[in-house]
């Protein structure tokens, strides 16, 4: 489905074009794309829904080769990368937007924070940013291998590969009491 819809956006009021596109990516689920981008006032919005239900879970890929940088990625509103191997942990906060890219595009959105954080970087912190960055350049060249895991408790992240792993999530209860919501 592709649909097009004009509607005021939502932070000047001046008409915007809201797509949205539905995609179907085969062993995962079938997605919603959401893009609209007002020239006025630069509001946008890219966002990622999966439309079927899922149970919570973490996902896991060791990239060991650069084949493995081919793997699909999708990561909801609520997922949650770690990069082990490189220190990297991306948590999704209330701006969090969702996409659909493949493990090379998670490393390139993680070297750009990256970029954006050493701009601002004293003392310490210079060397250790562009110590990630070479170990970024190394696995985007698959000459570095590394840890892709996403932890999502709406279970609408994926990674579509082979080698990826996917185990169940406990979740806790807001009692405080956890449990496994499938086994």
């Amino acid at each position: 489905m592709h649909q097009v819809v004009k509607a005021p956006c939502p932070d000047c009021g001046k008409e915007i074009t809201f797509i949205y596109d539905t995609e179907n990516i085969p062993y995962f689920s079938e997605i919603l794309l959401i893009s609209g981008n007002c020239e006025s006032c630069g509001f946008r919005i890219t966002d990622t829904m999966i439309l079927n239900e899922r149970e919570p879970c973490i996902w896991e890929l060791h990239a060991d080769s650069a084949d493995d940088l081919n793997a699909r990625v999708v990561r909801s509103t609520a997922g949650e990368i770690d990069l082990p191997e490189l220190g990297i942990n991306i948590r999704p906060g209330p701006a969090c937007s969702g996409f659909v890219s493949n493990v090379e595009g998670v490393l390139e959105r993680a070297e750009e924070a990256v970029r954006r954080a050493l701009l601002s970087a004293e003392g310490d912190e210079i060397p250790a940013a562009e110590s990630i960055l070479s170990r970024i350049s190394d696995a985007r060249e698959g000459k570095f291998a590394f840890t892709l895991r996403i932890t999502d408790p709406s279970g609408n992240s994926g990674i579509v590969s082979s080698k990826a792993k996917k185990t169940k999530l406990e979740v806790e209860r807001q009692d405080g009491m956890s449990f496994v919501p499938y086994s």
